[in-house]
């Protein structure tokens, strides 16, 4: 399928890649080694998959910087509430997980320089999406898999890549600049607003440990509040679902 590529807003510029590689791991690579930087937005070409990833050097320390990982959540959210019919529901699972009418279908991702000191900025962070869009023939009829699902399969089969790509990154730059002036807290409402667990007792993986509980929310940085069994609240933290990368030198 041909279509035109997307255009970004001012600040961001884009990269693409083959539908074959991996925007995100090509994304932190090039972060990784300075070829890429704040503002650069990997995406992919595939028309099946919708892939972007975009790089930040974020100026405030790791455990306010991973807020960006909800943020980009409700970026999504927000772009496929605007652009999807009136019968599409976008939800959100703790930590990362993007479901649509109730089933799993896409996931943000989110990496960050290795840094000895998490109250010092990182030197890079990549924060962006890969969302299940059309379904190819190779892949499983809905019927065989209920739990995940496709836009093509919810109504969204004339959306575009780059309709989606466009729409979440004028979204993306929106939130980032209420969140400059307001603090995580819109985020925290609006990601708590779209989010499927609240109250509900939950299982998830958390540093090689599936633990339980009921999911009390997030807190004012981010992380999960889960009360356990013993009705003890424990904070899940955010930083320990972003992937670590060393940075070196071209």
């Amino acid at each position: 399928m041909d279509m035109p590529d997307p255009t970004f807003p001012p600040l961001l510029k884009g990269h693409d890649v083959e539908s074959a590689d991996s925007a995100f791991r090509i994304a932190c690579d090039k972060a990784a080694t300075g070829t890429l930087g704040a503002g650069d937005v990997v995406w992919n070409r595939s028309t099946t998959r919708v892939e972007i990833a975009i790089i930040l050097e974020p100026d405030v320390g790791l455990e306010t910087a991973v807020q960006m990982l909800p943020l980009m959540a409700v970026a999504l959210g927000d772009c496929l509430g605007s652009i999807t019919p009136p019968q599409v529901g976008v939800t959100f699972l703790w930590p990362d997980m993007i479901c649509v009418n109730g089933a799993l279908a896409g996931q943000i991702q989110a990496a960050v320089a290795t840094t000895d000191d998490d109250d010092a900025p990182p030197g890079w962070m990549v924060v962006g999406f890969e969302l299940a869009h059309l379904r190819s023939p190779d892949d499983p009829e809905p019927g065989d898999v209920p739990d995940r699902t496709w836009l093509s399969e919810e109504g969204c089969a004339d959306l575009t890549r780059s309709e989606i790509i466009e729409s979440c990154s004028r979204h993306f730059l929106t939130w980032i600049n209420i969140w400059k002036d307001d603090g995580f807290r819109p985020v925290h409402d609006s990601w708590m607003f779209r989010n499927e667990q609240r109250d509900q007792e939950i299982t998830v993986e958390y540093r090689g440990e599936a633990l339980s509980g009921s999911f009390l929310g997030l807190d004012d940085s981010g992380n999960m509040l889960l009360k356990g069994p013993d009705g003890e609240t424990r904070a899940l933290l955010l930083a320990d679902y972003f992937k670590r990368f060393e940075s070196t030198d071209e």
